[in-house]
């Protein structure tokens, strides 16, 4: 499995940061090769991308969600992928977004672009357009405050407390 990460800082309150971002069928508007993302129900998500010059689909389910601070999912079919977006308020106006992604390649063309260092860049490129959208918009485009416990979590565990 190959892995990246990166952060970037958006000048919006962490809430509005974080809102935006679980409007996942927005997503096209800022990140490259993505064509359409489905949201199916509260935990699921049919994706369309073009990777490598090639579509493709995958079905990926949040494991777990907490508002303003964190979204966690992995894919259930497809190209296997899986990670973990942060939301960090560092002033009343200005969030840290960390994304840690990690996903396995799909042939010559795909790991001979992860080992050059494409798939770093498109990441780097996607939160920098997401940052643009949403300083642009100053709001919002909608907002999912709901929060999705990890269901495989062992009984009794803390997570998702601040």
């Amino acid at each position: 499995m190959a892995r990246v990460e990166d952060s970037i800082e958006v000048s919006v309150p962490v809430g509005t940061a974080y809102d935006q971002w679980t409007q996942f069928e927005e997503f096209p508007n800022f990140m490259e090769g993505v064509k359409r993302v489905e949201q199916l129900d509260n935990r699921r998500l049919r994706w369309t991308s073009e990777v490598a010059g090639r579509e493709k689909q995958w079905e990926a389910e949040i494991k777990e969600q907490v508002p303003d601070r964190k979204i966690i999912w992995s894919s259930v079919d497809g190209d296997e992928n899986a990670g973990i977006v942060e939301f960090e308020m560092l002033a009343p106006d200005r969030t840290r977004v960390n994304l840690q992604m990690s996903y396995d390649p799909d042939g010559f063309v795909e790991s001979a672009g992860d080992a050059l260092g494409f798939v770093k860049r498109r990441v780097h490129g996607d939160l920098e357009r997401f940052r643009d959208f949403i300083e642009e918009r100053g709001v919002e485009t909608g907002a999912y405050r709901g929060m999705l416990r990890n269901e495989k979590a062992p009984t009794g565990h803390t997570q998702g407390r601040p």
